[in-house]
């Protein structure tokens, strides 16, 4: 890993400036601690990153859990209750991996992916307009269409005019400036400047502006438009912002409702962004899907033992860290300890951070995830590809991560299943010969009960005095109900003089007298056929 640490360290610098607003943010929308947002940065950063096996992933508190964790503090009475369920759901998800259930995650279209990939992108631009003009009325890492401050993602847009901040629109400029200059043009320049992320060069430029205008009337910057990290006075007060959990409630029946369902959505969201980072690595690695599971299992564990959110892979942290350079997992390590020294040694500091500057990093994040050029290379690859692309891109901006990706899978189902439909059999289709027309079926490797209506409607179709030839010499799997469907047109045919030759591994055979009796000795082939 350290060979590469040229990369991964500025990488971890930009990834650290990116998860300290949404650790916070999350923590804030979920109606946690502010601090155990921070607790589930470190443990996502440290603990997951060094027993997972992807090597650009960054794991933390996830915005897709913050309503599910809203609900589950207020249903479970206390936040060290809620604790136990996170516990309870970490051991879950480690059950999950050593069960191998991380072969979900490659069940997903890839124009599902690619839709969510783009869809986030939208919504962190959306998102991050408000803070990048100094207006703060929702927190950072709340991605969901119906906002918690009783607004939606479009009216917050609307509520920007006349709220603008002076200050925090100049600086967010100039840090976009400097975001631009210093990847089109600086970083090409020499080493140093590649050494030296424009992000941190940014942040230092927005820490200096902050305090040069703290007295300057209309160009200052307001205390609640900055990073907000928790103070302690002192080591005793720092070590009572844990909370641990009170595992008195463990036989709580909702408290393993809860502990599940944290399961399940942390899972699923993992397997998800596992698949999406893999995409965008440049060197198109793979992540081993049950590995992780079991590391985020193992980082939910500690991280509900300390007091922290429930943890998952994240995509804004991991393109993040693609788009900085990223080479290994030790720059999701190295955030982590970051987080951890900063939160210790220099909070102070960090609460001189304007959020319009990190708004202005977030916002290159979420274009360089949603590029018009996207849009039009999915379109071009046919409407099998975009529509299941662009409903998950609405699900997403409308809704939310979970809703749009199940909407996206819905429709990629229903191409597959129209697909099927279509490639159940070939048909084809001779010139008549002594008065009979000759008809030619072949059917295809997989014929399922899907592909039931396109051959009914085949057979139903063949004119009185015709000549059918069935070849199923290609056919893996024929399912009984197509064998069903041969038994009930049989009947048919001799009414209306329909020769049916059938041509198979074990031979020609015309006009069975029982085509279930015919295709289940065929089962004693050494190729497969079900019933």
């Amino acid at each position: 890993m350290f060979k590469n640490l040229k990369h991964d360290f500025p990488a971890s610098v930009v990834v650290f400036f990116v998860a300290i607003p949404l650790c916070l943010g999350i923590a804030l929308a979920s109606g946690a601690p502010l601090f155990s947002g921070l607790i589930a940065g470190i443990i996502g950063g440290i603990v997951v990153g060094a027993i997972s096996g992807s090597s650009l992933g960054v794991s933390g508190p996830a915005a897709g859990l913050a309503a599910i964790v809203l609900a589950a503090i207020a249903s479970l009475g206390s936040y060290e209750n809620f604790l136990v369920a996170v516990v309870l759901g970490g051991a879950i998800q480690i059950v999950f991996g050593l069960l191998k259930g991380g072969i979900i995650g490659y069940y997903f279209p890839s124009s599902v992916i690619k839709g969510m990939l783009t869809g986030i992108g939208i919504i962190i631009v959306l998102k991050q307009i408000p803070h990048f003009f100094g207006y703060d009325a929702d927190p950072e890492g709340d991605w969901a269409f119906l906002q918690m401050d009783g607004e939606n993602t479009f009216s917050e847009l609307g509520n920007i005019i006349g709220n603008i901040s002076p200050g925090a629109t100049l600086i967010a400029v100039i840090a976009m400036v400097i975001l631009i200059l210093w990847e089109a043009v600086l970083s090409k320049k020499g080493k140093i400047f590649q050494l030296v992320q424009g992000p941190l060069v940014a942040v230092f430029a927005g820490i200096v502006y902050f305090v040069a205008t703290q007295d300057i009337s209309g160009w200052s910057i307001s205390q609640e438009h900055l990073v907000s990290v928790p103070i302690p006075d002192d080591f005793d007060s720092f070590l009572g912002q844990f909370t641990f959990p009170n595992f008195g409630v463990i036989g709580n029946p909702d408290i393993w409702i809860t502990a599940f369902t944290i399961a399940l959505v942390a899972s699923l969201e993992t397997l998800l962004c596992v698949e999406a980072t893999d995409k965008l690595d440049p060197k198109k690695r793979t992540t081993p899907t049950n590995r992780e599971l079991f590391a985020q299992g193992t980082g939910n564990m500690i991280s509900g033992l300390i007091g922290g959110l429930p943890i998952t892979q994240v995509i804004v942290r991991s393109s993040a860290n693609i788009q900085s350079g990223g080479q290994t997992k030790l720059s999701a390590i190295l955030h982590g300890f970051l987080l951890l020294i900063s939160v210790i040694l220099i909070p102070n500091i960090l609460n001189l951070i304007p959020l319009s500057v990190l708004a202005a990093i977030l916002f290159l994040v979420g274009y360089k995830l949603a590029k018009p050029s996207t849009f039009k290379r999915m379109f071009v690859l046919g409407w099998k590809q975009f529509v299941p692309f662009i409903v998950t891109v609405i699900g997403i901006v409308f809704g939310d991560l979970l809703i749009g990706i199940s909407l996206g899978l819905a429709i990629g189902i229903v191409v597959i299943v129209i697909k099927s439909y279509q490639n159940s059999h070939f048909l084809h289709i001779e010139e008549p010969s002594n008065g009979k027309n000759h008809v030619k079926m072949t059917l295809a490797e997989e014929v399922t009960f899907i592909n039931k209506g396109a051959i009914l409607k085949e057979l139903n179709n063949l004119e009185s005095n015709s000549f059918l030839e069935i070849d199923t010499r290609k056919a893996k799997y024929l399912d009984h109900d197509i064998i069903e469907i041969l038994d009930d047109f049989k009947f048919r045919a001799e009414e209306r003089n329909i020769h049916i030759k059938i041509i198979s591994e074990r031979g020609i055979t015309e006009n069975p007298e029982s085509y279930e009796q015919f295709f289940n000795q065929e089962k004693k082939q050494p190729f497969r056929r079900g019933a």
